[in-house]
């Protein structure tokens, strides 16, 4: 699932490049052979804003470049800059002064980094508004949204739908034995082993430091249990090939309709968690 995400990200940088190129050609052919008179009042230079504004689309969607947002919007605009005053140079080489060419090739970049920063900080806002910022998962307000929808359909089906509540234990003594980056790292293994495990109708969010939970629409008890096996075995390996003295607790709630409010649902899951958890403790305590 990384290898694609990697790809998608190359293919969407290596059509943001051809889109440059074709600009260019096209601003180019403009103006070396457009009549005099039309080049005076056709201008295709605005054009150069569209690789700004994906580019800036692709870092805030693109979770691994998200903390270099910076970088990327100052790498794409110099980039577009040089390709603009390139294009413009090209139409009367060698005539064109080198002063102008660099003097031009500045200042675009400079107003186009700060156009992909403002449209970087707008895109941020909208995608990440329902969505955790470090995982990438449905943040608590779009889970209260999708538990409330859920139910209304499950009211109307009546088929049930299931929370799963995921707690990581130890994770505090994780982040204090080894740094807030490996604990960061935790979360996003568990957010890729909740989407691994999860269909697409499924909801995974992420609801505090270290507490996920999994909306099942269409899954009754039975079902969850196999996923919860499923759940625990994942996350092992993946702690235990750290050498992470971490593991998980994961409690159920199963619901038809709208019987109780979202808060409650949620609770009752967590709630089931803390038994789980209790009970693990014991376990270890009478080993």
């Amino acid at each position: 699932m990384i290898t694609g995400q990697k790809i998608s990200y190359y293919a969407r940088i290596l059509l943001i490049a051809v889109e440059v190129f074709l600009i260019g050609v096209l601003s180019h052919a403009a103006g070396k052979y457009l009549p005099g008179e039309m080049v005076r009042y056709i201008s295709l230079d605005v054009l150069y804003c569209l690789p700004i504004i994906q580019t800036a689309r692709m870092a805030a969607i693109h979770h691994a470049v998200r903390h270099s947002d910076t970088h990327s919007s100052t790498f794409a605009g110099i980039a577009v800059a040089l390709a603009w005053s390139a294009t413009e140079a090209a139409v009367i080489w060698p005539d064109f002064p080198l002063n102008a060419f660099l003097l031009n090739t500045f200042t675009r970049s400079v107003v186009f980094t700060v156009l992909g920063r403002v449209v970087l900080k707008l895109w941020r806002e909208s995608e990440f508004a329902h969505k955790d910022m470090l995982t990438g998962l449905a943040n608590r307000l779009e889970l209260l949204e999708r538990l409330e929808a859920e139910q209304v359909r499950s009211e109307r089906s009546g088929s049930p739908y299931s929370l799963l509540y995921i707690d990581i234990d130890q994770f505090k003594s994780l982040n204090d034995n080894h740094g807030h980056h490996v604990g960061d790292e935790a979360l996003k293994i568990m957010a890729d082993i909740l989407r691994e495990s999860s269909r697409k109708v499924d909801i995974a969010a992420r609801i505090g430091g270290d507490e996920f939970v999994l909306l099942l629409p269409d899954t009754d008890k039975p079902s969850c249990d196999v996923l919860i096996e499923r759940i625990d075995d994942l996350s092992k390996q993946a702690f235990e090939g750290r050498s992470w003295q971490i593991s998980v607790s994961i409690g159920q709630a199963t619901k038809v309709g709208k019987t109780q409010k979202v808060d409650w649902v949620i609770q009752l899951a967590d709630e089931n968690m803390y038994e789980v958890k209790k009970m693990k403790q014991q376990m270890m305590n009478a080993a």
